[in-house]
């Protein structure tokens, strides 16, 4: 059995010896020997194969002629982390809602060990004693499991430096991880595909319903603040702003969404709205997200439903200490759409049992010529008369804030 096989495949040495037990086994006839090697290790024995072959030779073929798949499932299951919970509270006896826990904590991370574990021990050892967590009853709460989440997507540990390390050295891996979470692309799963090979040996990507989705949420709003924090985001003015305004939108321990979207709106239309080149329709949710992160810093976290991330609409679910929020953004699409965008939001408000949701509607897009207004997917802008190089319809949809009543719950919705 041979351990920390990822970090030794990095020196021709082991590889040497990785060739030799293969040479001794296939002796193993003429002389004694073992009958099998254990290799324990993230990469698949096929992809050592590159370190055997020149570069820009393109083999993946075992080393070894038969190779065995490890079957079993080394994450938890909501069962399994409800045991390991059963037996911390015979010893500390919190009160925890046990199978409420349970599930919060697998919703985060798919029963992803060092996730699991991670979370569990700043449930255990560094939140009780705060000012909002006095004692480890109040901690091993929903509202603790937020605020766990919330300090290890921003802290520096090993699993996340291993991820970056991997993203920043698979340049067809970092390729597809942005296509996803930026791109919102809808991608098949294809294991022969390289790209999604090494996403999925890595434990970043899993097939549901045949597709291809980030492996739990953790990683998801870990790899999407890594992309919108790069040198390049972190130097845009929209995020600069938001770092600068935080504090105004934080009261009595609550985010006040409402101001947080009525600012937004103005600070969007104050640095982007008289720029001339065609606005890209994924870039309204990066603008945005690049002004909420410093917002929520350290106090909160936020992840993207993953059954509604598309170029036309995504769900945030922003949790903020005690409080939750969702805010759907979406394109503007003309007044029958955007209905139905509200109709969609309260079902899911519905869903969350919350009474007030917020709709956030980019309404940007540019053309240059009547063709552009004649091939522009918002059907009910074709017949508008063009003024200097914006659709008509944009000018007919007002910017701003306003106030919706659909049914007992209330929609603030903000247009830029």
């Amino acid at each position: 059995m041979v351990d920390e096989v990822d970090r030794a495949s990095n020196y021709q040495i082991f590889l040497n010896f990785l060739a030799q037990l293969r040479a001794n086994y296939i002796e193993r006839e003429l002389i004694a020997t073992f009958h099998s090697v254990i290799l324990a290790g993230v990469y698949d024995i096929t992809n050592l194969k590159r370190k055997f072959v020149a570069p820009d030779e393109h083999n993946t073929n075992s080393p070894w002629n038969v190779a065995a798949d490890y079957k079993i499932d080394m994450s938890f299951s909501t069962a399994d982390i409800k045991k390991m919970l059963q037996q911390y509270e015979k010893d500390y006896t919190t009160g925890m809602d046990l199978a409420a826990i349970a599930q919060d904590l697998y919703d985060y991370t798919s029963g992803y060990p060092f996730l699991v574990s991670r979370i569990c021990k700043y449930l255990d050892e560094t939140l009780p004693g705060t000012e909002e967590f006095p004692d480890r009853s109040s901690a091993w709460t929903k509202e603790g499991i937020s605020r766990a989440v919330g300090a290890i997507l921003i802290e520096k540990n090993t699993l996340f430096e291993s991820l970056i390390d991997k993203v920043n050295r698979y340049p067809d891996l970092k390729e597809i991880l942005y296509d996803i979470l930026m791109n919102g692309a809808d991608i098949s799963f294809n294991p022969y595909i390289v790209s999604i090979s090494t996403a999925s040996m890595f434990g970043f990507i899993k097939a549901e319903n045949s597709r291809v989705v980030i492996a739990n949420r953790v990683f998801e709003t870990f790899l999407y603040n890594f992309f919108l924090l790069s040198e390049e985001s972190r130097s845009a003015d929209i995020y600069q702003l938001g770092t600068r305004e935080k504090y105004q939108f934080i009261r009595n321990n609550e985010l006040d969404m409402r101001l947080i979207l009525e600012r937004f709106v103005v600070s969007f239309d104050d640095l982007y709205g008289d720029q001339e080149q065609k606005f890209k329709e994924n870039d309204g949710r990066k603008y945005f997200l690049l002004y909420l992160r410093p917002i929520i810093n350290g106090e909160g976290n936020y992840y993207i439903e993953s059954r509604t991330r598309n170029m036309e609409r995504t769900d945030i679910i922003i949790d903020y200490k005690t409080k939750q929020y969702v805010i759907e953004l979406k394109l503007w699409r003309g007044n029958a759409y955007n209905t139905r965008g509200e109709k969609q939001l309260k079902d899911y408000l519905d869903h969350y049992h919350l009474d007030t949701g917020y709709m956030l509607s980019f309404n940007l897009r540019e053309a240059t010529s009547q063709a552009d207004v004649l091939a522009h997917p918002f059907g009910d802008c074709r017949d508008s008369q063009i003024s200097g190089k914006k659709f008509g319809l944009n000018q007919k949809k007002e910017i701003g804030l306003k106030e919706i009543r659909f049914g007992d719950k209330l929609l603030i919705e903000a247009v830029v």
